[in-house]
């Protein structure tokens, strides 16, 4: 993969077979794309080795026992903000650590079991990190879309038409719908 053009239409038809069902079968892709499974399958680890493709379950924390998440807004000392988002990651309660331009300088989506929690991260750890200056929180009172599917670029729809989760089964991660 050359770094102009990381991606081939394999790779992106591929990644949004993936996106759409993360655990179809690569003989399965195999056939909706034209190439051996063998073909795919150096693909797909040749996308997770360079950092582009993840393949995760995603599940609504707010329905397996977490009772806080929250989008947290942080405002940083000026030339602070990279530093201040490596520390975030490294918290096991965000799940979304990013660098934004505007009102706040990082965005962080933290998941937490309760308050006390919650408190806890923001009080004890999140204030003491070097260069934050004020935080200001959201919290999430309902989830209604939980998305990872945004699109790779023009791929055949028909490819895309793998089974999904019932439509009674909680949040729906289909891109297409």
């Amino acid at each position: 993969m050359s770094p102009a053009s990381p991606l081939d239409d394999i790779d992106r038809r591929i990644i949004a077979i993936l996106q759409t069902d993360g655990r179809r079968a690569y003989s399965l892709i195999a056939s909706d794309v034209g190439i051996p499974a063998s073909s795919v399958r150096y693909r797909v680890q040749r996308l997770q080795d360079a950092g582009i493709l993840q393949i995760v379950g995603i599940a609504n924390p707010l329905t397996i026992g977490f009772d806080r998440m929250a989008m947290i807004g942080i405002r940083v000392r000026p030339g602070m903000a990279q530093m201040v988002c490596r520390a975030l990651r490294e918290l096991p309660e965000t799940a979304y650590v990013i660098m934004t331009a505007g009102r706040f300088d990082v965005m962080a989506e933290v998941i937490c079991r309760d308050t006390d929690h919650f408190t806890d991260l923001v009080t004890r750890r999140l204030h003491l990190i070097d260069g934050i200056v004020t935080t200001d929180s959201f919290f999430v009172l309902e989830v209604h879309k939980l998305a990872y599917g945004w699109g790779v670029g023009e791929v055949e729809t028909s490819v895309l038409d793998a089974p999904g989760p019932p439509d009674d089964a909680g949040i729906d991660q289909r891109a297409d719908r």
